[in-house]
């Protein structure tokens, strides 16, 4: 999961679940020392595992836990996107327009389009699974959150959301045939950013209408996997990520008696194997000794979390989970302005490089926790009101264990 399925408000009142605050906190340090070492400290970068996949992993989990089970909660799927986008876009779009009103200081990375394509997918947040760079390099993983959050509303809107281990199954699957038979998407251009710009917005335009919204809610599910595989940026690496979202899913169903956990297994050897003969696998953490080093510490994390869930949560680390999205978003801006001001600190040392590490992430706390407060809490505010303000929020019949909010 990216920090998105965080939800202070339901996880206030379910405090049995803050082991999933705790999770976040420790993935958002791992993702910020993955970028902090690598432009201050690169000494320390360990090359055994990657501290950011792992932290993306750890996330991801998250997300897959919770968020069906969030929807399902609901049991409305406009009150679930309502309050999808006031939890995503303001931040999103916010660190999006400040990294552009910068640009003439700390120009963006050359591979974001310079036209009305990127405009487009970043409205969609699609942007890896039609082939666009980000503007903030982390925002890649929120394309996969997009898609796991449209085919988990489709299998609702289908009456198949128990069938969490089958689909984390079958992405698994998806993910060692695309990295065995493609080196790269079957598809690129910029067709599939327009299709499914369309696609997004006349699909969500349904289901905030309750116009057809069950056949639109499949239809933007089903159009989002085929997205994954024919135009992602790296179809067995897209379809792996969904696999492990829903591992998480499949976890959290298990635990509350209503699936079985046996998939899980299958699905993440699968993801482990996934890379090892993808042509499209180049990158130093795919390879097998690190990857799957990764992918076991991500599974040993999670793992302690739910054994140690009715412990009570280091304050730090509830903290650190509750600004997650923030700091996630935030950082990398930070950094890239550090090394503006401060030039190259690689070659810097020990002693300047230990301080300026210090510094830049006690600047990126503090930046994190006021973007939460000023931008996430707001905006949070805002959609609870709104949904609020029009109707009830129609929940499920059935009684659900209690869990933390998306």
């Amino acid at each position: 999961m990216t920090p998105a399925a965080h939800d202070s408000s339901l996880a206030s009142a379910r405090p049995r679940l803050a082991w999933l605050d705790a999770l976040r906190g420790i993935a958002a340090l791992a993702v910020l020392a993955e970028h902090l070492l690598q432009a201050v400290m690169p000494s320390l970068r360990p090359y055994w595992c990657n501290l950011g996949i792992y932290g993306v992993l750890v996330f991801f989990l998250v997300s897959g836990y919770i968020i069906p089970f969030s929807l399902e909660r609901r049991g409305d799927l406009r009150a679930f996107w309502i309050s999808r986008a006031f939890r995503l876009y303001p931040l999103y779009l916010a660190v999006i327009v400040l990294t552009l009103a910068l640009s003439w200081w700390i120009p963006v990375r050359e591979a974001v389009p310079r036209d009305l394509t990127a405009v487009a997918a970043h409205l969609t947040m699609l942007t890896d699974v039609v082939g666009v760079a980000a503007v903030v390099d982390p925002m890649w993983t929120l394309s996969y959150e997009m898609v796991f959050y449209l085919v988990a509303a489709a299998m609702y809107a289908a009456g198949v959301h128990a069938r969490g281990g089958v689909a984390a199954l079958l992405f698994a699957a998806g993910a060692m045939v695309a990295g065995l038979v493609l080196s790269g998407p079957p598809m690129a251009g910029d067709w599939p950013v327009w299709v499914s710009s369309a696609g997004f917005a006349a699909g969500l335009a349904c289901v905030l209408a309750r116009r057809a919204a069950m056949a639109a809610t499949c239809a933007l599910g089903a159009g989002a996997v085929v997205l994954l595989f024919v135009s992602g940026r790296t179809p067995w690496f897209g379809a792996a990520m969904l696999a492990v979202m829903f591992i998480g899913n499949a976890v959290n169903r298990w635990e509350r008696g209503t699936g079985r956990l046996w998939p899980v297994v299958p699905a993440a050897v699968l993801v482990a194997v996934a890379p090892v003969w993808a042509p499209q696998a180049g990158w130093w953490w795919v390879r097998p000794s690190v990857w799957i080093t990764t992918l076991t510490l991500t599974a040993l994390t999670f793992a302690a979390g739910m054994a140690l869930r009715d412990r009570r949560v280091p304050r730090a680390l509830a903290w650190l989970g509750l600004v997650s999205y923030s700091l996630y978003l935030t950082h990398v801006p930070l950094l890239k302005v550090l090394i503006a001001v401060a030039g190259d600190l690689r070659a810097a040392s020990l002693p300047v490089q230990a301080i300026a590490t210090v510094l830049v992430t006690g600047a990126v706390l503090a930046v994190s926790w006021a973007t939460y407060r000023l931008v996430e809490v707001p905006a949070q505010r805002l959609g609870r009101a709104l949904l609020s303000s029009r109707e009830p929020v129609v929940r499920a019949s059935a009684p659900v264990a209690a869990g933390p909010g998306c």
